[in-house]
């Protein structure tokens, strides 16, 4: 057990057997296994079975069960396809006999081209201007965001990054932003609706960014249909360059607001 500021070490898997793994950070909390970790460790095992060279690009992963946070999950990696430019892998995460998640993602070669994005960065001062927030659930990553934080979750925009230098390597740094890009569950989709859990998460990754320098997450609640919400979000850069977009959507309930007279 332990309590990582590493964000390599929290992230880390040992290989038990071909193309199964296991996940050996563990950590007692009044919570369920925190999704962005076992998101992030379920790309880690499949980026471990592709051939040198790709990186990752997408990833689509459903949450089914709560996990643990103190025990270790086991995650059995499925090599679906090896093409010439990209290989897709299925991974399936279980603790206890019983599959908590399941992904599916896709690893492709940089072929070096050039890009354009049409969505700029949102104004907000940099992070050297704003309040230092203690994520005492996520100790290995650091966040700056205006003003206090949200009594539930993390605000709709803040500034974060890895505490500790991680290894110049792009799966590393793509489960670490596949770790960040789970943070902030808790937005909200207008006023009396409270998130209560996440039942699936999409990343796609434009570029592999080093998480160790800050990013900027901003995310948007989208619509709610029925107990069922969904939110999506940009990741940028300090240069402003767009990384990474995602998608989730997670189950809804409604809540007493303040002054409503109910």
């Amino acid at each position: 057990m332990t309590e990582a500021a590493d964000l390599a070490e929290t992230l880390a898997l040992e290989q038990i057997d071909v193309d199964l793994f296991r996940s050996t950070f563990l950590q007692v909390e009044d919570y369920s296994l925190y999704g962005g970790l076992v998101a992030a460790q379920a790309l880690a095992a499949a980026g471990a079975t592709v051939p040198a060279g790709r990186a990752p690009h997408s990833l689509h992963g459903y949450f089914l069960r709560p996990g643990a946070s103190d025990r270790p999950t086991i995650l059995r990696v499925e090599s679906d396809r090896d093409g010439r430019t990209v290989s897709s892998r299925r991974v399936i995460a279980v603790q206890q006999g019983k599959v908590i998640f399941n992904m599916a993602a896709s690893f492709g070669a940089d072929a070096g081209e050039a890009s354009d994005q049409h969505v700029d960065p949102p104004e907000i001062a940099g992070p050297e201007d704003l309040p230092v927030h203690t994520l005492h659930r996520y100790p290995a990553v650091e966040l700056r965001a205006e003003g206090p934080l949200p009594v539930n979750g993390l605000p709709h925009r803040f500034w974060v990054r890895a505490r500790r230098a991680l290894p110049a390597d792009d799966l590393v740094h793509a489960c670490a932003l596949t770790y960040v890009s789970d943070l902030s569950t808790g937005v909200r989709l207008g006023p009396g609706l409270a998130p209560t859990a996440s039942v699936d998460h999409a990343l796609w990754l434009h570029h592999v960014p080093r998480v160790d320098d800050w990013l900027l997450v901003d995310l948007a609640g989208q619509v709610r249909a029925g107990r069922r919400g969904l939110y999506t979000g940009s990741i940028f850069t300090a240069d402003g360059r767009l990384v990474a977009t995602l998608a989730q959507e997670m189950l809804v309930r409604r809540i007493e607001v303040e002054g409503s007279g109910r």
